[in-house]
């Protein structure tokens, strides 16, 4: 993860929004997942790596995260991603529930914000999709 990707989420700090400031600095490392705690220089303001991500709140490891969301994008239910993961189904349900409420959020954003209709997101997520790399 590059810190100049990142930018302060204080709305009262002179930096918020602004990336590559060089204001964000990693404070320490915490649990199993070896999270990053990165803290303002300015306003000095502490706030997790996974802030504002579907991965924030969640104690799985990202790998695994991803997995079940993209073993859920397969058409798996629930309880069959949970076998085929070895995970609790209410672990599975708790990523699906976070991923669902962060996809909405992410197209609500691009609808509202960029002025998007609900087809220019498929033609953009086919363009982008394409050039992926897999």
């Amino acid at each position: 993860m590059e810190l100049s990707d990142i930018f302060c989420p204080n709305k009262a700090c002179s930096d918020f929004g602004n990336k590559g400031q060089g204001n964000i600095v990693c404070y320490e490392i915490y649990g199993p997942n070896k999270t990053k705690l990165l803290r303002c220089r300015i306003c000095k303001t502490r706030f997790s790596e996974r802030r504002n991500t579907v991965f924030f709140g969640l104690h799985t490891d990202e790998e695994t995260i991803t997995k079940v969301i993209r073993c859920l994008a397969e058409g798996n239910s629930i309880r069959a991603t949970s076998r085929i993961m070895d995970l609790d189904k209410d672990t599975v349900y708790r990523i699906f529930d976070r991923a669902s409420t962060h996809c909405r959020n992410v197209l609500e954003h691009l609808m509202v914000e960029l002025h998007l209709e609900e087809c220019q997101l498929d033609e953009l997520w086919s363009f982008v999709k394409k050039k992926r790399k897999i």
